[in-house]
């Protein structure tokens, strides 16, 4: 004798070798033997064999019309057998009623299922909705189908357009769009990436590169909502100072500025002046939700994404020509030792005498020029020829500050590779269409007027954080624990020493215009300037508030995400600028086992034959295909260049910055079959 019996939801046949009140041991065609309920079986039966049955019921169930096996069905529970006598006649024969249960179980939408083998009709209305998903699934599908041929041969329907950056980074996966496009993936057996390129849905490396920054970053776009600068309410004294900043002349967010009085007299004050927005912008007001959105400035080669909208930042940038409101710090240093013997600091009106550029003095501004401030001018250009004594005043000090960090850190800092500047000829203020002209240039790094700047700044951001600290103000500080390798940068609200800067604290606080940490930290030392010792009350942000961990969070995520996208896109340029001068061969450096980097280009590559090189080998290196997508150029040495391994900084051996880009990650995954739409996968 043979039973039909379902198990764990499907059906299955075969010989019963025992059977109890309760239970039948059957073995099936296979061989295997399975312990069967007596509520499972489904069907008794000597014959046919039960292979045979199961392929005929089968191939019977499919002509069953459900809408007529519906209407026949009665109102009450019911049993297979009972619609098969009812659809076929009286005498339904057991592959009748094999074909109907099987008819029945796969039409959950016209019935129900009431226990093993029984049934219950759906009502009419649920049946019509089912219907309507059914035939709009079936749409779907039909679409799927149509979108996937069409990106196969080779065209990019509108709708997977339109969804493309969703598609690659942050996909549905039940979505059509997303099915089409794995369904043609495998079906040409391209990858995603390469099968929409190819089908046109991605014209230019550039805006690809661009729309996907705004998808991942600004997905409302980079537009501002109306905004006005508010007015500063204070009665701000004026400053006795002519101050002068110093920015590359595409600078527009001027935060700092300098002054120098008392030359000759033994002491000297110097100024360094910090625009003070946090003097008119408020917390939780609409232009701060605004800045806590972006949190920063974005930085790319020809273009930028400011922190504040444009007449925001000229309402409180240090324009020359202005008493622009600012938070000063103010040092008095022995003229001769350079020891400090006071330090103050005031919230005032300082007028801002010149907007120095430094693309534009670096190469007449030279140490020489500084170290004898008493000597012929020569050819420097006004006004920083008048300025000689206090940039030569402030170069020395620079020097000395950076001496005295150096000790700290316990190893000198190196410049021994060069900053690279960008120019995209034609681009104007306008967004880069991605076909601009490039041109790279070079600049020294710690250059005189690098230097007097960084070290002021990070005196500022030094003092000011341990000031902070010393009035229980809490604020947001960057701390280094040590060197070693792997010891990273961390963002937290408690003063802690900086190894790699070399000082006790530091709290970013001078560039309130383009950082938005710096606009809070600005906002908690305006508090300690009006009420000193009891500044821990009155300041925006009291200690533990869960406001500047999550704003630390927020700060952290998004900087991230920028300088990772100002580096990409410097790479683009880059291999922009091989292409446009025809440049099959560099020389390069070996920096690490395959990589190296090459001599007069800000670019990191792998090369074969690179491998057993050591670290310092100079090398000639043959580029191979440039992807513009991937960002990436792999290359071949072809001549090593040095006889013997060139010597490596200490400074070098802490790590690199430089990533070398691979290929685009992307979350299609065509690696395994769809999930259904009830589990998505993850």
């Amino acid at each position: 004798m043979f039973v039909l019996f379902e198990e764990a939801g499907k059906f299955q046949a075969g010989r019963v070798l025992s059977e109890a009140e309760a239970s039948a041991q059957v073995e099936l065609d296979s061989g295997k033997r399975v312990k069967v309920k007596a509520a499972h079986v489904l069907l008794k039966f000597d014959k046919p064999q039960p292979a045979e049955l199961i392929a005929r019921a089968q191939a019977l169930a499919p002509s069953i019309e459900l809408e007529l096996a519906w209407e026949f069905a009665p109102e009450e529970e019911f049993g297979f057998a009972d619609l098969a006598r009812d659809y076929f006649n009286d005498d339904a024969s057991l592959e009748q009623q094999a074909a109907a249960l099987f008819r029945l179980f796969e039409a959950p939408h016209y019935f129900r299922r009431a226990g093993k083998g029984r049934f219950r009709k759906a009502p009419a209305e649920i049946v019509q909705q089912a219907l309507a998903g059914i035939e709009k699934k079936q749409q779907q599908q039909a679409q799927i189908g149509a979108w996937a041929a069409e990106l196969a041969a080779g065209s990019c329907p509108p709708a997977i357009r339109e969804q493309l950056y969703r598609i690659l980074f942050k996909p549905d996966k039940n979505g059509p769009e997303y099915k089409a496009v794995v369904e043609a993936s495998r079906s040409t057996q391209l990858p995603p990436l390469a099968l929409l390129q190819k089908a046109g849905a991605i014209t230019s490396p550039y805006q690809f590169h661009w729309k996907r920054f705004l998808f991942d970053n600004f997905p409302k776009g980079t537009g501002f909502p109306p905004l006005a600068a508010p007015a500063i309410r204070d009665e701000l004294p004026l400053a006795p100072v002519r101050a002068f900043s110093i920015d590359d002349s595409s600078t527009t967010e001027i935060d700092d500025a300098l002054s120098v009085q008392g030359l000759g007299s033994g002491t000297v004050t110097v100024g360094i002046h910090i625009a003070a927005p946090g003097l008119a912008l408020q917390p939780s007001t609409p232009i701060d939700q605004v800045a806590r959105s972006r949190l920063s400035t974005v930085y790319m080669p020809g273009y930028k994404i400011t922190m504040l909208p444009d007449e925001v930042v000229q309402a409180y940038t240090l324009q020359e020509g202005r008493d622009c409101p600012a938070v000063s710090l103010y040092l008095s240093l022995d003229e001769a030792t350079l020891v400090v013997k006071d330090s103050q600091t005031r919230l005032e009106r300082v007028p801002i005498a010149h907007n120095l550029r430094h693309d534009q003095l670096d190469a007449f501004v030279t140490e020489a020029w500084l170290a004898d401030a008493d000597s012929p001018g020569g050819n420097v250009p006004e006004p920083a020829s008048s300025l000689r004594g206090a940039l030569s005043f402030l170069y020395r000090l620079a020097r000395h500050l950076k001496g005295l960090r150096e000790l700290v850190r316990g190893r000198p800092e190196t410049f021994n590779r060069p900053d690279y500047s960008f120019k995209l000829v034609g681009a104007g203020d306008a967004e880069p269409t991605g076909g601009e002209e490039v041109q790279i240039t070079v600049r020294r790094r710690g250059a005189p007027l690098d230097l007097i700047v960084a070290e002021a700044m990070i005196l500022a951001n030094s003092s000011w954080g341990q000031w902070l600290a010393d009035l229980g103000v809490p604020a947001i500080y960057r701390s280094q624990a040590s060197l070693a390798p792997g010891v990273k940068v961390r963002m937290g609200t408690k003063a802690a020493p900086h190894a790699g800067i070399g000082v006790k604290c530091y709290a970013w606080s001078t560039s309130p215009l383009r950082r938005y940490t710096d606009l809070v930290n600005q906002w908690q030392i305006i508090a300690a300037a009006r009420h000193g010792r009891t500044a821990a009350l009155a300041a925006p942000f009291k200690p533990k508030d869960a406001e500047l961990f999550s704003i630390i969070s927020a700060f952290d995520a998004a900087y991230s995400a920028y300088n990772g996208y100002q580096a990409a896109m410097e790479r683009f340029w880059t291999l922009k600028y091989l292409r446009q001068q025809g440049l099959g061969e560099l020389t390069a450096t070996v920096f690490k086992e395959g990589l190296v980097r090459a001599d007069e280009l800000p670019l990191v590559l792998p090369v074969l034959g690179a491998g057993d090189l050591p670290r310092g080998a100079r090398v000639r290196v043959r580029l191979g295909e440039i992807d513009e997508i991937g960002l990436d150029v792999h290359g071949t040495v072809v001549e090593r260049l040095d006889a013997e391994r060139a010597p490596v900084s200490a400074e070098d051996d802490t790590g690199e910055e430089e990533a070398v880009a691979g290929p685009i990650a992307i979350a299609v995954d065509v690696s395994e079959p769809e999930a259904p739409d009830h589990n998505p996968a993850p």
